[in-house]
């Protein structure tokens, strides 16, 4: 089995100079869920057929299981396949999917593929209560499908038809290439339908079958961005209902963005308004407070993600507690009982169990011991204007608020740093190191005071 991916539209009513095939849904191209779904199918090759101007698809989407064809100029869905028989084998059957109908589904393609078999054409159709704009699927007296006709040519009685066609099918690449040499483009558009193949094959003896998706969502194309949003929504439904399944807690399942794969242990609580991005994996117990932002991270059984906190390329340890309004990013490596509170924030840093920084510090490019207390206000002075320089904080280390630790610096085990203290040199073991000036009253000083106008 072979695929051909139509990605050639420019998609004028998106309003963008991005191709509306790369338009996102959670996360990612719409073309790129198409791809997937034909690599889900062990396809033989894939063949995407791009247009003018079209080039930026190629350089985003680009991978060595990929052939390309280019469309130009673009003279509608039968000539955009003619562009692709070149890349496509006789000996096999190719199946037809779009761009920009991402939600298409794997088990529906199956079926589909199955009801083709070696020598029918098959087609995805569905029923439509209100049909407007689709081409219609016209049947003969026993049922059998005998062509499609586009809303544009249809006559009055044949726009009444409810089943429509979706585009997607599958034929022999033999009467495929065939039946594309054949078409003309007699009708209001000018353009070289792909459908009028159906009447060919019906004309060849070919037989033509029909299967319906396992939900009508998954036929829906995206030419605005309203529709965009629609699909997102529809997308985002799906994953939430899996993931409930899977016996995760949503507080409300209309409010959670999965924009990549979220990897879920037992019993785990997610709040509302919660964005998973790239490979997150949440362990048994984990709780997701509300308005969290979790990208590329490991996140340890037990740990608790308190409101509006960021994590960013994280690996986190059982039963750490974070946030609220905490940040982690790339290069965090969390213990085990780690606690990072309020405007915390950790770069590139590894923190060893049990330790604490319960407010308003950064640490950045540093190594924490195990049972260390990092005060209010403290921070690591890693970079110097041109170079990063590491800190290093031994075990049971218990650093005072308003601390500055200028990098490179060690604190020895067990050492203490008093309030306010400047750390230019390293701090000996087990002892008490304070840098501060002296403080001074000025018994006469007088405040300064605005002179009247």
């Amino acid at each position: 089995m072979q695929v051909v991916v139509l990605a050639a539209g420019q998609g004028k009513r998106m309003r963008s100079v991005l191709p509306k095939v790369l338009q996102p849904i959670a996360g990612k191209p719409m073309l790129a869920h198409v791809l997937d779904a034909a690599r889900t199918l062990d396809a033989q090759r894939v063949c995407v057929v791009y247009g003018h101007g079209g080039e930026v698809v190629r350089e985003r989407l680009d991978a060595v299981d990929l052939a390309w064809a280019r469309q130009e100029p673009q003279l509608g869905t039968g000539h955009a396949v003619q562009q692709a028989l070149p890349h496509l084998d006789d000996e096999h059957v190719a199946l037809v999917l779009y761009g920009d109908v991402p939600l298409i589904g794997v088990p529906t393609l199956r079926r589909l593929v199955a009801a083709a078999g070696d020598a029918r054409l098959a087609l995805l159709t569905v029923e439509m209560d209100n049909p407007t704009g689709y081409g219609r699927i016209l049947r003969d007296a026993a049922g059998k499908v005998v062509r499609i006709v586009e809303e544009k040519d249809a006559s009055d009685a044949e726009r009444k038809v409810r089943e429509v066609n979706t585009g997607i099918l599958v034929a022999p690449v033999r009467h495929l290439r065939a039946w594309l040499g054949r078409i003309g483009n007699d009708n209001a558009q000018g353009e070289y339908y792909l459908t009028d193949i159906i009447g060919l094959a019906v004309a060849d003896g070919v037989e033509v079958t029909t299967v319906q998706p396992d939900a009508f969502a998954e036929t829906l194309g995206v030419n605005n961005k309203m529709q965009l949003a629609e699909l997102e929504r529809i997308h985002q439904g799906n994953i939430a209902r899996r993931l409930m399944e899977e016996g995760v807690t949503l507080i409300d399942p209309a409010r959670i963005d999965v924009r990549g794969t979220l990897t879920v242990g037992r019993d785990v609580e997610i709040d509302v308004n919660c964005v998973f991005e790239g490979e997150v994996e949440l362990g048994d117990g984990v709780r997701i407070g509300a308005n969290c932002v979790v990208r590329d991270a490991r996140i340890g059984a037990g740990t608790r993600l308190e409101p509006f906190s960021h994590v960013d390329s994280t690996t986190m340890g059982q039963a750490c507690v974070i946030g609220p309004y905490a940040r982690t990013r790339p290069g965090t490596v969390l213990g085990t009982d780690v606690h990072l509170g309020n405007f915390v924030e950790i770069k590139n840093s590894v923190i060893a169990d049990h330790s604490k920084a319960n407010h308003l510090a950064y640490v950045g490019d540093a190594d924490v011991g195990s049972k260390v207390n990092i005060g209010a206000g403290t921070i690591t002075c890693n970079y110097d204007g041109a170079n990063k320089h590491r800190t290093i904080i031994e075990d049971e280390v218990f650093i005072g608020s308003d601390t500055q630790l200028v990098a490179p610096v060690r604190v020895g085990r067990g050492a203490t740093l008093g309030a306010g203290t400047t750390l230019t040199k390293d701090a000996p073991a087990g002892q008490l190191t304070v840098s501060r000036s002296k403080q001074i009253s000025l018994e006469h000083w007088k405040r300064p005071v605005k002179q009247p106008r």
